[in-house]
């Protein structure tokens, strides 16, 4: 798709593509598409947050219905944080004045102005749906396009698993990560799935589909792996196998900033396993998610400023891929200067990416029609089998009469980073 040679950096409309604030370039495409904003296990019915997302706060609160909710940070009267108030059905109080706001945005009452102006004052509210354990919303003006679901992760024999962690530094910088599978092998050299020669330049291809990106990596023996990239920040992939009964793990990552220098990737595993099988990862992953106990980004933090080394880290107690993506993307910098970048044929995916959001981008703020993204059940991601596991990757069994339990296997110590990265501070 693209030719090592014919770029160099992002171009000046790119570079638009690492902020997000309101009303940025950036900010305001990706409003355009429905995001996933929170996990559903985290926000507990009568519970209200202010959360930030493109560094612009809200607050997402589930009603006693238990429906979640999304509406803006700051109450209207005197702008308090609506968090702190109370939550009364489906409707959201405020704790300042008890001015009350209806799920659409509407104030329905003004106690010490007996209701006398309700019908002039409004707060911003934003469509919210939940889907694989996740909160999805649409941040932007107008309709929310549809809502693309998975079918491969709804229905099949096994598990769907949430595994999201928090990143600090821009958010561009993990999606390029994911389309440069030359650093696999020395960033995470130690993977049972990395051999000599993975990821060399010559062997990769990367073309546009009509949902982004499909990105492939030939071996020797003809044998492929492929990965899929969605408009604008999503990735459907085959992950590094981490576990001798699932081999490559089926998933699907969303990158959302937070801000310009954080970002959660929210993600979702498929796990086509059941019976005896499904009991045994189960069993391993819970056990893990207990075993983890050093946070990664601050081990990164101290790594990368010289108050630890890689070489003594106690690998059993932190999640170790995470911990080398740390260090290879937020030793970038917060927000990584591609300015003086010298790319190569191994970037070939990098490349691409970054000349779709190019044309995107500039068709977006030119006011001309942008690609309609979509994916059928044709765009899934393929690898290659491993010693005594098959890799059942692509949807396999997907459309049975079983709906997949989502399961949280999130580190504890790693919820806790989420969360104060996900909750918005006071300013």
């Amino acid at each position: 798709m693209a030719q090592a040679a014919s770029i160099s950096r992002l171009s000046a409309r790119a570079a638009d593509c690492l902020r997000t604030g309101p009303g940025t370039p950036a900010g305001r495409y990706l409003r355009q598409f429905w995001q996933p904003v929170y996990h559903s296990v985290d926000l507990k019915t009568g519970r209200a947050v202010t959360i930030r997302i493109m560094s612009q706060d809200f607050t997402l609160y589930r009603g006693q219905t238990g429906t979640a909710h999304l509406v803006d940070a700051r109450c209207p009267h005197r702008g308090t944080q609506l968090s702190s108030g109370w939550i009364e059905g489906d409707e959201l109080r405020c704790f300042y004045h008890g001015w009350k706001f209806a799920p659409d945005g509407r104030c329905i009452e003004q106690p010490a102005e007996e209701n006398g102006f309700c019908d002039k004052v409004s707060i911003g509210a934003y469509p919210v749906r939940e889907y694989l354990g996740l909160i999805f919303a649409f941040l932007g003006t107008g309709r929310p396009p549809e809502f693309q679901g998975h079918p491969e992760f709804e229905q099949f024999d096994g598990m769907v698993e949430i595994d999201s962690y928090s990143r600090d530094c821009n958010y561009f910088q993990n999606l390029e990560n994911a389309l440069d599978m030359s650093h696999i092998g020395f960033v995470h050299a130690d993977n049972a799935a990395v051999f000599k020669g993975v990821g060399l330049g010559r062997a990769l291809d990367a073309e546009e589909s009509d949902w982004g990106v499909t990105y492939g990596f030939t071996r020797p023996d003809g044998q492929r792996r492929v990965q899929q990239f969605g408009m604008p920040n999503i990735f459907y992939l085959t992950a590094l196998p981490t576990d001798p009964d699932v081999g490559w793990q089926e998933s699907m990552f969303w990158w959302v900033p937070l801000d310009d220098t954080r970002h959660m990737q929210f993600s979702v595993h498929r796990v086509p396993a059941a019976g005896e099988v499904g009991a045994r990862v189960h069993a391993r992953r819970q056990a893990r998610r207990t075993e983890i106990d050093i946070c990664h980004q601050t081990l990164a933090r101290d790594i990368l400023e010289g108050r630890a080394h890689m070489a003594e880290v106690d690998k059993t107690k932190v999640d170790l891929v995470r911990l080398q993506d740390d260090i290879a993307q937020v030793g970038q910098g917060l927000i990584a200067d591609r300015a003086g970048e010298r790319l190569g044929r191994g970037d070939i995916g990098v490349i691409a990416i970054r000349r779709l959001w190019d044309r995107e981008l500039a068709a977006f703020l030119e006011g001309r029609p942008t690609k309609g993204w979509r994916r059928d059940a044709s765009i899934v991601p393929r690898a290659w089998g491993l010693a005594g596991n098959p890799a059942r990757i692509g949807g396999e069994g997907a459309g049975g009469g079983r709906i997949a339990e989502v399961i949280d296997v999130r580190p504890h110590v790693e919820i806790a980073e989420q969360l104060k990265a996900l909750h918005a501070t006071v300013r």
